[in-house]
């Protein structure tokens, strides 16, 4: 196992166990789009089988949705060479997305909700457990972005999402995993990579204009992705605007009143107390 690996390994063994994303006995569908993030998820997971203190089974499957100049051929001999139980699933979202879609408008939304639920029908048909998705570091980070600025809210993508129906259980064990990191490892494999070509005919797209100020933002500021990812795992509900979240987190506070943690701070300092 190379460095590069090892540093992802740890951290998709990480963010497994902050999350609790596998537990004993689950058939995880791994979704492999064909591109580097989920190639290198599979691998990973396939790793984390042999080392991890459960057992658990990976269903492999790529979605063909219909986009011009897909071909699976490369990925379904890699998937044999390596034995994985691996599935083609056809479906034409691709003519539903580019009809629905006014010109000029993502793709990206749409295409996302029809292939989510293909997987979760794919899921209950094969009981599957888990569904396993790609999204690392910089999805997260730019779906934050994007809510922020367009959505008027503060979320990102979860590491473990239950569907609303509850029958199926999302988990993205790549949330901590860095996207260069991934890029450069499935140069160091050798992935057969299939492009999105739907998604990379919208150059305009807002998610990838948010990855560009990400990147700007990480070039200026060495680091700040990572000072990013972990506000995200240190929220102040008290210290935001949403009203019915505060209630609920404020039992112990005053109906949720927020306390001034810097003059807490100082009152320790000059009263030498463990209190404010």
């Amino acid at each position: 196992m190379t460095p590069l690996e090892k540093k992802l390994a740890r951290a998709v063994g990480r963010a497994v166990a902050d999350f609790r994303l596998i537990a004993e006995g689950d058939r995880i569908l791994v979704a492999v789009s064909g591109g580097k993030d989920s190639h290198g998820m599979l691998h990973l997971l396939r790793a984390l089988q042999h080392r991890a203190p459960v057992g658990f089974s990976l269903k492999v499957v790529t979605l063909d949705q219909g986009q011009p100049g897909f071909c699976s051929d490369a990925l379904e001999r890699y998937m044999a060479r390596e034995g994985y139980d691996f599935t083609v699933v056809r479906e034409d979202t691709y003519s539903i997305v580019t009809e629905k879609v006014a010109e000029g408008s993502t793709y990206c939304s749409l295409c996302s909700r029809l292939r989510r639920g293909i997987l979760y029908r794919l899921a209950v048909q094969w009981g599957c457990t888990k569904i396993a998705l790609g999204h690392h570091r910089e999805d997260l980070l730019a779906t934050m972005l994007l809510n922020l600025f367009f959505a008027g809210k503060l979320a990102t993508m979860p590491p473990k999402l239950v569907s609303d129906d509850g029958a199926n259980v999302v988990i993205r064990p790549l949330a901590y995993c860095v996207e260069d990191d991934l890029r450069l490892f499935a140069e160091e494999k050798g992935f057969p990579i299939i492009p999105c070509r739907l998604c990379g005919s919208q150059p305009d797209q807002q998610r990838r204009a948010m990855g560009v100020l990400l990147d700007g933002l990480e070039a200026k500021h060495a680091g700040l992705k990572g000072v990013m990812l972990a506000a995200l795992g240190n929220v102040k509900p008290t210290h935001l605007l949403d009203g019915e979240l505060r209630r609920v987190v404020g039992g112990g506070m005053g109906g949720g009143v927020a306390r001034d943690e810097s003059l807490v701070s100082a009152q320790r300092l000059v009263t030498g107390r463990s209190g404010g």
